[in-house]
């Protein structure tokens, strides 16, 4: 009994281990945020004086309420697209029999398979032909267009382990196959609406390279843009930029431990089924 309880202390040591390995560059930010520039790249982690200017000075370096009101408007409308769009589909590859449900799904799982440099320049003609640059609506009403091959893919593999007797049921009740995905299948899916939620709200919100290519207005810019912004001057101030990284992780940080156990079920739950 005593040599399980030392196995269990082992692994409980090593795991804590990798854990604060992992956590050592948050926290050097996070300090960094805090220091003096002076003190930027000295050796010691901790500061001498705890500096919250940087974070007061951060407002006046960029227009950071703009940027950080674009950003949560664009990732809230890419979030909604994704999970509504995603789901549809999903349910529609997962629960719904009709000739070339197959070939059509492995044919939306190929596409994972481009490099986005290779979709990059089609697209944006098709934004350009369309008039939609320097707008929102390159970064947001793609979202509503299936939500990407993995995130259907997931959601897919998360509607196959629904009973089909539930759904037969529901069909003879006389509940449409919109009623059935809106009122039987979602409520059962949060945990893997959840993990898409998540995994599309850190894609959109660190997203740099869209906003960079389709927003040229600097007032439509995101916290992303902003960031570059300041890594980019020519004596950038670094104790500022921590700050600014500081308080564009924050979000995805609590978003992550307020929904991680959906998040962990929604992949231990999507298991492959065919």
């Amino acid at each position: 009994m005593s040599g399980r309880r030392h196995q269990d202390y082992l692994i409980v040591g090593v795991m804590a281990a990798i854990a604060l390995f992992f956590l050592l560059p948050f926290v050097w930010i996070l300090l960094t945020s805090l220091k003096p520039e002076a003190e930027v790249f000295s050796r010691s982690l901790w500061p001498s004086a705890l500096q919250f200017d940087n974070y007061v000075r951060l407002l006046d370096k960029m227009p950071f309420w703009q940027y950080l009101r674009n950003s949560v408007l664009i990732t809230a409308i890419s979030v909604l697209g994704v999970v509504l769009s995603s789901s549809l589909v999903g349910y529609a590859f997962g629960c719904i029999e009709w000739r070339g449900r197959n070939f059509l799904f492995y044919f939306v799982i190929a596409t994972m398979m481009l490099p986005m440099q290779v979709t990059m320049i089609p697209i944006f003609v098709i934004f350009k032909e369309l008039g939609w640059l320097n707008t929102f609506k390159p970064l947001t009403v793609p979202m509503f267009l299936g939500g990407g091959a993995f995130n259907i893919f997931l959601m897919r593999q998360f509607f196959m382990t629904v009973p089909a007797s539930l759904l037969d049921a529901a069909r003879i009740d006389g509940c449409s196959e919109l009623g059935i995905w809106w009122r039987v299948v979602l409520p059962l899916a949060r945990p893997a609406l959840a993990t898409v939620a998540i995994l599309t709200f850190m894609f959109t919100w660190n997203d740099f390279l869209t906003p960079l290519i389709y927003l040229s207005d600097q007032a439509k810019g995101t916290l992303a843009l902003g960031l570059g912004q300041l890594a980019g001057q020519q004596q950038p101030e670094w104790a500022v930029l921590m700050a600014a990284s500081v308080l564009m992780m924050l979000p995805v940080i609590v978003l992550f431990f307020l929904f991680q156990k959906y998040f962990i079920q929604g992949f231990t739950m999507s298991g492959i089924k065919e």
